[in-house]
């Protein structure tokens, strides 16, 4: 699995094709809006909001079944067939936002309204010629995404196919050779998906895709996939966090003076939102985090732990702080949850100033908590207080998902290229070890800060895993 953005996705040259659904009648039933979905929504419509998973079509699909006349043409009839039972199995996919009568989203929702949507069939649609290369191909899929994957599309996903022609090389990865296989590109506006989800609905087009060409009724063996509506209402009725837990989040505004946490250094004019710069590294193979995986064990704490010790270690050092960042929590707690599409993901805040592994472990538990309950009625009507500068870090363990892709699919998470005035870090781990992406604003002050911390981190990870490997 990698974790790219669409100026840098590795895609073959090729036909690019996309599939999309147009509205069939009018709005139906209501459908509640969740304090994340009205955040992000209610931010307008615009480019840019979306995530994508691509992925190579596998082998089997692939390769025609007897003679064919278009093999092209065949595979995306199958695979409109096995997304049109993607579609119907995720209830987030048939719905669609409206401006509400509503000053704020920050209730999740006043400026918002959100409804299903009937749907009329599904058709493709063709975007460049065979003999275009890879910028092109991506020039293209950012297009497509940007058009039709947008908080107020109806419907706000797209479905794309980018065909290489015959003896194409893959360009933009290190393991690179003639790949054959056409990729498949799923997008869809953030306020419906997580990254969880891209997952989820890779399995399920994969799983309805060989259901088609094996004469099945698509996905009829996948688990019935509840609607994230039914989990944006529970939520709702789970009532207010307790009193803890609401002192907590005052005492991390009165911290940040009535903000969320920001980077702790340097980033230069803010008084705009500047074009991004994007960084992935990787920090560790697996080997080496294996090594580290070790030591946080004999420890007595969990592989987060132990990088969030050292994350504050290197915070301490080179920005004379405190470790304080937004931190991104799924809410995915029931098993029944875990097929299901839909934007799981709340802010909480992590707080570290003491890099003892148990400590770490404290405060990675205390944000968790943070994270468990309605943000609604603790951020009111305003929303979220998130101001320029914000710093948040996400943590992602892909092998602990209940959801696993094929590594012969070479997935890609594919986020979209828009201005910023934030700084976003994301900690990859997969079979592969530990991965950094990182997105900041492309100023001279930001820059210099980000590259002396990731430099920092960097040093620290490996150092840390050399000393675990000594030590084994």
């Amino acid at each position: 699995m990698r974790l790219t953005n669409v100026a840098l996705i590795s895609l073959p040259p090729g036909r690019v094709m996309s599939y999309g659904f147009d509205e069939a009648g009018a709005d139906a039933a209501s459908v509640p809006v969740s304090f994340d979905q009205g955040r992000h929504v209610g931010e307008g419509d615009r480019p840019g909001s979306w995530m994508a998973i691509a992925f190579r079509v596998p082998e089997a699909a692939a390769t025609p079944r007897g003679p064919v006349t278009d093999p092209s043409a065949r595979l995306r009839a199958e695979l409109a067939t096995a997304w049109d039972a993607v579609v119907a199995r995720h209830g987030t996919l048939r719905t669609a936002f409206s401006p509400g009568g509503g000053d704020g989203a920050g209730a999740g929702g006043d400026a918002v309204r959100l409804h299903e949507i009937p749907l009329g069939p599904g058709r493709w649609q063709e975007h460049s010629a065979a003999d275009d290369g890879e910028e092109e191909a991506r020039r293209i899929v950012r297009r497509v995404f940007d058009a039709h994957c947008r908080p107020f599309a109806r419907p706000s996903h797209r479905l794309i196919v980018v065909e290489p022609p015959p003896g194409a090389e893959n360009g933009g990865d290190a393991e690179s050779a003639i790949d054959p296989r056409p990729v498949v590109l799923i997008g869809s506006d953030h306020s419906h998906v997580d990254m969880w989800s891209l997952q989820v609905l890779v399995r399920d087009l994969v799983t309805c895709l060989d259901d088609v060409r094996g004469g099945r009724d698509p996905g009829a063996a996948l688990e019935p996939a509840t609607p994230f509506a039914v989990h944006t209402a529970q939520l709702a009725a789970a009532g207010p966090a307790p009193a803890e837990v609401q002192q907590r989040w005052a005492g991390v505004l009165a911290r940040g003076d009535g903000s969320m946490p920001v980077f702790p250094m340097p980033l230069g004019d803010l008084s705009q939102r500047r074009p991004e710069v994007v960084e992935v590294h990787d920090l560790l193979d697996a080997a080496e985090l294996d090594a580290f995986e070790a030591r946080a064990a004999a420890a007595g704490v969990r592989l987060i732990s132990l990088s969030v010790s050292l994350l504050t270690t290197v915070t301490a050092e080179v920005a004379a702080s405190a470790l304080r960042a937004v931190f991104p929590v799924h809410s995915r707690h029931d098993e029944s949850w875990h097929g299901a599409v839909g934007w799981f993901i709340t802010n909480a805040v992590l707080e570290c100033d003491d890099p003892d592994p148990a400590a770490c472990a404290a405060a990675v538990k205390q944000s968790l908590a943070l994270g468990s309950y309605p943000l609604a009625p603790i951020f009111g009507p305003s929303g979220m207080p998130a101001g320029p500068g914000m710093f948040a870090l996400s943590w992602l363990d892909a092998r602990r998902l209940p959801v696993q892709l094929d590594d012969a699919l070479r997935v890609q998470h594919v986020s979209a290229v828009i201005p910023t005035d934030g700084v976003m870090v994301w900690f990859i781990v997969n079979g592969s070890g530990l991965h950094l992406r990182v997105r900041y604003p492309d100023t001279p002050e930001a820059r210099a800060s980000l590259r002396r911390w990731i430099e920092a981190v960097d040093g620290a990870f490996r150092a840390s895993a050399r000393e675990a490997s000594l030590r084994r």
